[in-house]
Parts: C-alpha cells; structure tokens; sequence
C-alpha cells in the first residue's frame, strides 16, 4: 500500500491543471460509478489526476494504474479492502482492462464497500464495451474524444473558449465568428495546424515525433489491444494496419467492398469484420446511411479515419484535402454527440434533418439545393453569409 500511495502521490504532484477537458465538467463525479472510457492518448489519466487534485482529500484518495506490475502479485480486491479499512473513499483505477478478471473485482469493490466511489477507465475500447451489459447498473459511462479544434487552441495559448451548440452555430455563425475573431487571431491557419497536430494532447510534447507517436499509438492498438479484447490472429493484425494505409491515402472514401478486400488480400466478409473492429477501436468511422442501420454486415457508404491526425501520419505528409476536410467535420460533429449518417445528396446528414455539403471557399452546393435545411461547410472562409458556414466554426462544438 505504501509503494502504491507514493507513485500516486509522484503523479499528483506532476500533474498540470491549466486546461481541462471539456468532458471533465460534465461527469458526475459524485456517483458510486463512473467509468470514462476513450482512445489511446486522449487525456484520461490527465484528467482523474486533475480532479483529484482540485477536489479531493488525499488522506481518503488512492489512484493506481492497473498495468503497474505490482498488480501481477497483489489482489486488486484486497488492496482495496485495505484501503478502504484505513478511511479510503475514493478510488480510482487506470487502465482497468490490464487486470486479469477486472469485472469481477470491479463489482465486488462497489458491491461489499459500500461508501467508494470508484472511478475506472481504460483505453482498450472494446474491452470497456464488452463490460457495458455487467457494469451498466453499477456504472455511469462516458466516453472522452480527441481533443477538438476549441479543446487544441485552448491548450496550445492555454486560454479558455466557449462551447457553441451544432443549432446555435447553423443559426448565429456569423455573429459566432466575429466574438470568436476577437480571441483567435488567424483561424483558417489554426485549423491547418489542427489538421495536422491537433488531435491528441501530446503535441505539446513536439510535432517534430508527433507522427512517431501516432504511429506507435495505432501499433499498439492493433498488436495489443485488439487481441486483448477479441481472438485476432497475427496475420489479421498485419492486414488490419494495411487497411488503415489504404484508407489514408484515399480520397474521402466510398468503398468497393470486393475491390478493397483484394487490396488487403482478405474475403468480402472477413474485411466488413475488420472494418467493424476499427470503428469499435475508434481508428475509423463507417458512415451509413439511416435506412440500413448498423449491422456488422451492412457495408458503410463512406469510410474516413477518426480523426484527421491520423491522416497526416499515415499519409505521409500528402493527405487529400477533401478527405481533410470531410474528415474533420465528421469527427467535431459527431464526437460532440450529435448523429451523423450517409444522405442521398451531400455530405452529411445531421440529426436526422440538417443536409451539410463540405468544400473549399468556392462551393457552391448544387448537389443540396431545394433541401428545406441545407448547408454548404466551406474551408478557407474566415466569416459565412447565408447557408454557407466556415467549416472552422464546428471546431467549437465541445
């Protein structure tokens, strides 16, 4: 227990809380249960640390990380056992996914100590997802995206910007963009920057191995836990990077299932699995359209990476701008909440009723007009008129 409070209080005292994530506000940090799951390097520990640090007594608080090696010889349940007899009453357990049977000892801290609150979070996904149906009653859930074009410039200037609703942006953009132009001094490069680095918090680290560590990050992922989480042979895990490559370099991607399954050397189903397997990873989003629905074996209509971050690195420096730009829209949308399907013309359908068309400065929407609510997103576009919006603004949705 003693070596335990040390690295907890270590940690503690190197934690920074100049910026929070916008999810850190809307937990409920009062429940019994919160678990907070999210992808790899998108700020989870950061953030347990952060609240520790700002509301908790040390005295009644213990953070462990689950893949400390401690854990191979000692119980989880009898660590808190011991600690909750000492007056622990808050405990917070990282990286939950890498303790053997973590469910179970799970349920039975909150069910036999009945005054800890326990907070837990992983970064495999899917195992996380699994557990939904055990821990659901016992459980709040949240889930914590890459950073937003908002969350990036708040961190990067360490100043705090305000949050705008998808409506409140279709329907004020441009009084919007002007109180936003008094904090941002050139928003058309900020989004640049952010299409290239601005994904994961660890740009702070030095975009100079930025790519490296995406790159390390998506390894990771697939080579260990992936096959964590669900019986993966080795050559599918080869085949699902080469797939995430092929996705990359491609223009905002509608897919010829048979065509890409010969590109990945791998059948037509066995490929709509793999493609299942990287959205469950957070890696991709499939894009369906609302009248099919999501069955694992309903091809998507379009296929873009999660986050435009992603691009950059596997592109090689050369990613396609439309895919840049699709890309990005999709992921501030539809990580803000909202849902986002495939419509018969334009982009994206949002919510079921607003049709959005993305492009340049230039676009003019031939392919949306005559829809009731229609939207044409423009890149390369400092303030909007009318129905046209610059794409930057939907940076502000969370």
């Amino acid at each position: 227990m003693d070596i335990l409070t040390q690295r907890f209080r270590l940690l503690l005292g190197s934690s920074d809380i100049k910026f929070k994530r916008g999810l850190s506000y809307k937990i409920n940090w009062n429940a019994r249960g919160v678990c907070i799951e999210g992808a790899r390097g998108t700020g989870k520990s950061t953030m347990m640390l952060q609240y520790i640090k700002q509301n908790l007594p040390l005295d009644q608080t213990l953070y462990v990380s689950l893949d400390d090696l401690y854990f191979r010889q000692n119980n989880l349940v009898e660590v808190a056992e011991r600690f909750y007899g000492l007056g622990g009453r808050h405990l917070f357990l990282d990286e939950v996914h890498k303790y053997a049977d973590w469910q179970t000892a799970v349920k039975n801290i909150y069910d036999f100590l009945p005054e800890m609150k326990l907070v837990i979070s992983g970064s495999s996904i899917l195992a996380l997802q699994q557990s939904r149906a055990d821990l659901s009653r016992r459980m709040l859930n949240y889930h914590l995206p890459e950073l937003s074009l908002r969350e990036y410039l708040s961190l990067k200037h360490l100043t705090e910007m305000p949050i705008y609703g998808f409506e409140e942006i279709l329907n004020n953009h441009a009084d919007i963009a002007e109180e936003l132009l008094k904090i941002i001094a050139s928003p058309l490069k900020s989004l640049n920057d952010y299409f290239t680095y601005g994904a994961y918090p660890f740009f702070l680290e030095g975009e100079s191995d930025y790519f490296m560590r995406i790159n390390q990050l998506i390894n990771v992922i697939i080579d260990y836990d992936l096959p964590e989480a669900k019986a993966l042979e080795v050559a599918t895990l080869a085949k699902l990077k080469k797939l995430m490559y092929v996705l990359s370099t491609a223009v905002p991607f509608t897919p010829n299932i048979s065509k890409l399954a010969e590109q990945v050397d791998t059948s037509r189903v066995r490929l709509l699995e793999m493609l299942h397997i990287l959205e469950q990873a957070q890696l991709i989003h499939n894009l369906r359209s609302a009248s099919y629905g999501t069955s694992l074996m309903n091809k998507p209509e379009k296929i873009y990476l999660h986050n435009t971050s992603l691009i950059a690195a596997l592109a090689e420096g050369k990613p396609d701008i439309g895919n840049m730009r699709e890309t990005f829209f999709l992921s501030q949308v539809q990580n803000s909440g909202a849902v986002v399907t495939y419509p018969k013309a334009g982009d994206f359908m949002v919510n079921g009723k607003y049709l959005m068309e993305i492009g340049g400065i230039n676009k003019k929407g031939k392919q949306i007009r005559g829809h009731e609510k229609a939207y044409i997103v423009a890149d390369d576009l400092e303030y909007g008129f009318g129905n046209k919006i610059p794409l930057w603004l939907f940076g502000f949705l969370y």
